[in-house]
């Protein structure tokens, strides 16, 4: 999760949102190679004193400053286009989540397992335990194992919700009538924090999501637990 003064992205949490990272410094590095250029030219032009009173055109540099650019956006487009369809490649996933978005709570299916079903809401800042974190915790987690391809279908039932996950590199519209999905995998153990980020209403910032990446034998004593209860 994010913590004071992180001004970069989250340490990532599935190998997606790796490359998603990886995608991020590239086209970051080709913008400060542009920005450094064009600002060095402009200021430059405030100093020199070259004048050319019979220069009516210049062929070859506006071709230069036209097949160059284009040639810079397809070392940016060829990797966004790669990471989009790795992005949608849905693969044989070992469990599948349903989350369903509601004013201003979550509630999540285990259809695979007997139907394992719960509502997770905000813990208030009066309930919090000393070592919970105001606005994020929520009373019931997601529990998912790690290595492990999980498949996430997302709706909601009123409004127009989204499924976010930062350090997974997930984000999902929930639309109500519409069924969404996509998946992640997730490489590590460990607690992984997220919200809505669509504007649904009054208690929009209310409405956190929490997964608890675990082992997957802790996973199916889990599950086990909670199909026979």
């Amino acid at each position: 999760m994010s913590t004071w003064a992180n001004l970069g992205l989250q340490d990532s949490a599935s190998p997606l949102m790796e490359q998603l990272i990886f995608f991020h410094d590239h086209a970051l590095l080709i913008l400060v190679m542009i920005t450094v250029l064009v600002g060095y030219l402009m200021f430059m032009l405030f100093f020199n004193n070259y004048i050319n009173r019979f220069l009516l055109h210049g062929q070859l540099i506006e071709m230069i400053w036209t097949i160059l650019p284009a040639i810079i956006l397809l070392f940016i487009a060829l990797p966004s286009l790669r990471l989009l369809y790795l992005l949608d490649e849905i693969n044989e996933p070992s469990v599948t989540l349903k989350s369903i978005g509601h004013q201003w709570y979550w509630s999540y299916e285990y259809s695979d397992f007997n139907n394992v079903e719960f509502d997770s809401y905000m813990v208030p800042t009066n309930e919090l335990e000393n070592d919970g974190f105001r606005l994020l915790d929520v009373d019931n987690r997601i529990v998912l194992p790690m290595n492990s391809q999980i498949r996430i279908l997302v709706t909601a039932a009123d409004v127009i919700h989204s499924w976010t996950i930062p350090a997974l590199g997930v984000k999902v519209d929930g639309t109500p009538g519409r069924l969404n999905q996509t998946n992640f995998f997730m490489n590590r153990p460990g607690l992984f924090y997220g919200q809505c980020s669509e504007i649904c209403g009054a208690n929009h910032s209310f409405m956190p999501i929490v997964i608890e990446s675990v082992p997957v034998n802790n996973f199916i004593k889990w599950i086990s637990k909670n199909v026979n209860s």
